[in-house]
């Protein structure tokens, strides 16, 4: 009987254990934009070095409307929104099992998209924190729900409310969780530009600014021993209290032309940029010691095609210590001197060039995982020598909903958790394996 009982107990503590490590690890989720930290970094090990063959066998693949957004991942599930036009507008939130790629949950609503160019789909991708999911749609519809069973927990109408000036390419910058707040840069008045909501009820906390809304995501960063809310509008690059939407610092940066501000703001010890089409680059320098900025340089060319030295458009450059990498206005792949701005190479290799040609970047240790918008994950290393691809392979194919030129294209930013990456286009969603 005790015999009995001793092997039972190892049964289970076997079976407990095996359940735990079958459990993926919270750090290596990617519960929001550009990752865990909103970075573009993917600390993840054990991951391949290069590809066997030129196609990714996929794990899943499931299908899905259209739409910008990219998945996230966190707690064993994926999530992705989409939008249908037939019978009616609509969009949806979807959630799916990480290893199956079965439908967990979904919620539908009607979205009705009005004086918005580029009507493939939602664009921010869905925050989750703390067992709940935030989506913030195309209009501004922003909802939370209970992340594991799709229950509404809350929603808000934002467009209605707030009586935004909608952005020629609607509301795009994914929500922000900073303690018990959910940020959101919707470009809403009067003065509210950028709004902070109780993350759990849905209630107002603060709002800030008189800017248009651009559509790059918001940041926090650590400046002078506190939390500094960082935000470039259609009109500036700020510095908030994230806590009470206080203005800490301001640096105007108004666009020549149009509001084309996408890329997410680039932070680096001191130094802080944003790059946009047809504005170029700017560099701040960010004060150590007290609640202030100035400006570092700014690099612009006379038009799309002379540009001197970024002019990006939809994917965020990344920084490696004293050198900036990104894809300029026609999918020029650059390296500049972060101090001067000067350029030390320029690359053609990682993208056909075409005008608005992107790449999403993501730092994982020695290696930039890079996938383009040919659908294409590349794996290399980036230095001011130059460029070298070690290995490409081809993902998932582009499709003509996002952008009907060229064949199409892939614009959404994959996500990369569990030692797997997850893509989508106008059409699925994949998962393929990255394990070593």
């Amino acid at each position: 009987m005790i015999h009995i009982l001793r092997r039972g107990v190892q049964t289970g503590l076997l079976t407990i254990i095996a359940a735990l490590l079958s459990i993926p690890a919270l750090a290596d989720d990617w519960p929001q934009w550009r990752g865990p930290n909103r970075d573009g970094v993917w600390l993840e090990t054990g991951v391949i070095e290069e590809f066997e063959q030129p196609q990714l066998p996929l794990r899943w693949r499931v299908p899905v409307g259209s739409g910008y957004s990219g998945p996230t991942v966190a707690d064993g599930r994926v999530y992705l929104t989409d939008r249908l036009t037939k019978p009616k507008q609509v969009e949806r939130v979807h959630c799916f099992d990480w290893q199956t790629g079965d439908e967990l949950w979904s919620y539908t609503y009607d979205c009705e998209y009005r004086n918005v160019q580029y009507a493939a789909g939602p664009r921010a991708a869905v925050t989750v924190y703390d067992g709940l999911a935030y989506t913030l749609g195309g209009m501004g519809h922003l909802h939370c729900f209970d992340a594991a069973s799709g229950n509404l927990k809350w929603k808000r109408a934002l467009n209605t409310e707030y009586n935004i000036q909608m952005p020629v390419w609607g509301i795009a910058a994914a929500p922000l969780i900073e303690g018990d707040l959910l940020i959101v840069h919707i470009g809403g008045s009067p003065d509210a530009c950028i709004v902070a909501f109780d993350r759990k009820t849905g209630e107002e906390k603060w709002r800030a600014l008189a800017d248009r809304a651009s559509y790059s995501a918001p940041i926090v960063i650590n400046q002078a021993g506190v939390r500094v809310l960082v935000c470039w509008t259609g009109d500036n690059v700020v510095g908030l209290n994230p806590q009470t939407g206080a203005l800490y610092w301001q640096h105007p940066f108004p666009p020549s032309r149009m509001i084309i501000g996408v890329a997410t703001p680039v932070f680096y010890k001191d130094q802080l940029f944003v790059t946009s089409f047809y504005d170029g680059l700017l560099m701040l320098r960010v004060n150590p010691n007290r609640l202030a900025v100035e400006k570092m340089w700014h690099r612009k060319g006379p038009d799309e095609r002379r540009t001197e030295g970024l002019h990006s458009i939809i994917s965020t450059p990344i920084r490696l210590g004293d050198y900036i990498y990104g894809v300029d206005s026609y999918g020029e792949l650059r390296c500049l001197d972060a101090s001067t701005g000067d350029r030390i190479w320029e690359d053609l290799s990682a993208v056909p060039k075409a005008r608005w040609s992107t790449i999403h970047f993501v730092g994982n240790h020695d290696k930039v995982w890079m996938f383009n918008e040919r659908g294409e994950l590349l794996i290399t290393t980036l230095s001011p020598e130059g460029l070298h691809i070690i290995s490409r392979a081809k993902l998932i194919e582009p499709t003509r909903d996002q952008l009907n030129r060229r064949g199409g294209v892939c614009w959404s930013h994959p996500a990369f958790a569990y030692k797997h990456v997850f893509a989508r286009n106008d059409k699925e969603l994949v998962c393929a394996s990255l394990e070593q």
